[in-house]
Order: structure tokens, then sequence, then C-alpha cells
């Protein structure tokens, strides 16, 4: 057994034993990581803040469920966290259900030298500026890797839904970032001045 899981194992039975210390140190352990999910999947750091909060709230309330033989803790939280993010996300917006329904994804290229002027800051405000929805999708897709049909069973919308929402957000993000790409090509007052 590794020093992290050792380390795990002892956080996990102090927060069943509900002892504060334990918990405060769980929560520290996995801040970043999970701060860093909720401000990819909600629009404003204020929500991403209240889904880490409630998301860390349902973990420590539910805590003694987790069993280390089906996965590991860090699983675990992340799984809350990204259900927590999808409920907030709910009740602040209605997914709109027959928006996209028919319509097909299609693959939308984004040159690599775009992406390569891009900070992963930049890139995160970027997703940030997607609908909610689609935003949502986009996440759950790309950065968490489920499939449409996982998507559509946990925002109770239709397949081909998920699928539009992913093809929308490829073609905002594109424009998004080509027209970023461009602007950073094109010559400014101060770079002239310096030539």
């Amino acid at each position: 057994m590794n020093l992290f899981v050792k380390q795990t194992t002892k956080l996990v039975k102090g927060c069943i034993a509900n002892e504060r210390p334990a918990q405060e140190d769980l929560y520290k352990l996995f801040y970043a990581e999970m701060i860093r999910l909720c401000y990819r999947y909600l629009k404003t750091d204020a929500l991403a803040k209240e889904a880490l909060n409630a998301g860390f709230l349902k973990v420590f309330q539910h805590i003694a469920t987790f069993d280390e033989q089906k996965g590991d803790l860090h699983t675990w939280i992340k799984t809350v966290m990204v259900r927590t993010c999808i409920d907030l996300n709910r009740k602040e917006l209605k997914f709109n259900a027959e928006k996209g329904e028919g319509r097909e994804s299609e693959d939308i290229f984004v040159l690599p030298s775009i992406l390569e002027k891009l900070y992963a800051e930049d890139l995160v405000k970027s997703i940030r500026m997607l609908p909610a929805a689609t935003q949502m999708v986009f996440n759950l897709n790309v950065a968490d890797g489920y499939s449409h049909k996982e998507i559509a069973e946990q925002l109770k919308i239709s397949e081909s839904t998920s699928r539009w929402h992913l093809a929308e957000a490829k073609k905002q993000l594109r424009e998004m970032l080509t027209s970023a790409g461009k602007s950073s090509d094109q010559p400014t007052e101060k770079n002239t001045k310096a030539r």
C-alpha cells in the first residue's frame, strides 16, 4: 500500500468519525483539482465555489458509503463533484431538449497553431463562454470522457441532443479560437513601432 493510499484511508476513517481535522485535511488535499473541475463546468466563479462546497458537503455526508474495493477516493470525489455541478447547472438553467433533435455532430478541425497561442486559462475562459448546456456536454464528453449515452442519462436529454451540443461547442470554440488566433497575429501599433 503506497503512502497516498494510507493517508486517504486514514482521512476517510477520520471523516466517518466526523473528525473536523480529518475533514479539513481531505478538503485541502482535493481542493485544487476539484475547484478546477467546478470552474470547467460552471459559468461563474461564484457558482463554481458553490458547487465545490456543496460537493464536499455531500462527500462528508456520504463518505461512509465509499468503498475502496470499488475504486479510489479521488474518482469517487470527482464523480460527486461532477454530479453536483450538473445538479447546480440544472437549477440555474433548463435544458432545451428539442433544440438539437435530429442533428448529427460534425468533426470540426482547429489548427494546432491556434491552440499553441492560447494559454490554458484562455481556453477555460472560452469554454466558460459557451451556453451552459453546451458547456456541460462539452466538458462531460471531451474533458471527462463520458459517452453520449451516459451524458444523455445524467442530463436527462436525448443522445442526439447531446451530440448537437457537442458539435455546437466545437463550432463555437473554433470560432472563438480562430478569432483569438487572428487577433494575436495582427500587428498592433505597439508592435509596428518596435519593428
